[in-house]
């Protein structure tokens, strides 16, 4: 990410005991355009803010509606606590940055702006490797398509592939979906190129 977000209209769920110090960070946030909700029971699944912070400090592990480092919004932790268990927690719920209690006015913007660009970042990866995974699934049917240009062109493995790909590369197909219609019988077998 190489701008830093506009946060009008987002709304943000602060997870945290009603007190003061919400106060002064709820000012803060609505002051970014934020519309701003403090709550302390778990966030319903079903309607998540575009952004949440947690007091890292006392939160359970059903405060937040999943585990593990695949939060679907921004997670920003409230910590003042140095308690390594407190850590391990926020980073199982997948926070992305933390803003150190007792909060300052200064920390806020910056830590969201964090928060965004490295969720952003989580999201790209999952699903580029979910891409990948696919793709890796989908090898055998490469294999097979690559087998059945073999016996058919009467030619070696290297040059049936050859033929795959540069089918794949004309249709601008990957070449899973070419290999596909190939062994489905859909796609006519490319011709040696």
């Amino acid at each position: 990410m190489r701008e830093t977000p506009n946060f009008t209209g987002w709304r943000v769920t602060v997870l945290h005991r009603p007190e003061a110090a919400t106060e002064r960070l709820s000012r803060q946030l609505k002051l970014l355009g934020f519309h701003v909700t403090i709550q302390w029971t778990p966030l319903d699944v079903d309607e998540l803010p575009d952004m949440i912070l947690v007091d890292a400090d006392q939160g359970w592990d059903n405060l937040l509606p999943w585990s593990g480092a695949s939060a679907p919004r921004p997670v920003v932790a409230l910590l003042g606590s140095e308690a390594p268990g407190r850590i391990a927690w926020l980073m199982e719920h997948g926070s992305c940055t933390i803003i150190s209690k007792p909060i300052t006015a200064s920390a806020i913007y910056p830590a969201l702006v964090m928060a965004v660009s490295i969720h952003t970042e989580r999201e790209t990866v999952r699903n580029r490797l979910l891409h990948l995974e696919e793709r890796i699934r989908l090898r055998p049917l490469v294999h097979a398509a690559v087998q059945k240009i073999m016996a058919a062109r009467q030619t070696d493995e290297e040059h049936a592939y050859s033929i795959l790909r540069n089918c794949a590369m004309q249709r601008r197909l990957p070449m899973e979906q070419v290999a596909a219609s190939i062994i489905g019988g859909a796609e006519p077998l490319p011709e040696a190129g």
